[in-house]
């Protein structure tokens, strides 16, 4: 009496059609989701954008004025010196860097007055289309 044992597993050929199918997936669904990510980036950037504003423009009922061009966006969250009606912290955490991790710019006074407020999109330069369009204070409202 032989007993044969049959050694369960997957062959050769049944892997392959697996990564062939997983490859087709990959590459039908990634230049979806990555095409994406660059506008989602645009959104967070806009929204950041308000929520500065908005702690800007509490800022200012507070104090008379808004934070200057040295002390920055910093000033809404660490009094600075000289803003003695100063009641913050105007954000509930930490400044965020643009969704590219670079710093927001910030002016005060801006072009017309007030301040301004900037990211450089992707590209982290002045100017751009698509992903490497700037987001300004002036064009949030």
């Amino acid at each position: 009496m032989t007993h044969r044992h049959r050694i369960y597993g997957f062959t050769m050929v049944e892997l392959l059609v697996v990564l062939v199918i997983v490859g087709l997936i990959s590459a039908v669904v990634g230049p979806v989701i990555y095409k994406r990510i660059g506008p989602a980036k645009q959104t967070a950037a806009r929204t950041q954008v308000a929520n500065f504003m908005t702690a800007l423009d509490t800022y200012f009922v507070d104090t008379g004025g808004f934070p200057t061009h040295q002390q920055g966006l910093e000033a809404l969250r660490v009094s600075p010196e000289g803003a003695p009606k100063w009641n913050g912290p105007y954000l509930k955490k930490e400044v965020p860097a643009d969704p590219w991790g670079r710093p927001y710019v910030y002016r005060a006074p801006g072009r017309s007055g007030g301040y301004e407020i900037m990211s450089y999109g992707a590209d982290g330069k002045e100017g751009g289309d698509g992903e490497n369009q700037d987001i300004t204070s002036w064009e949030t409202r």
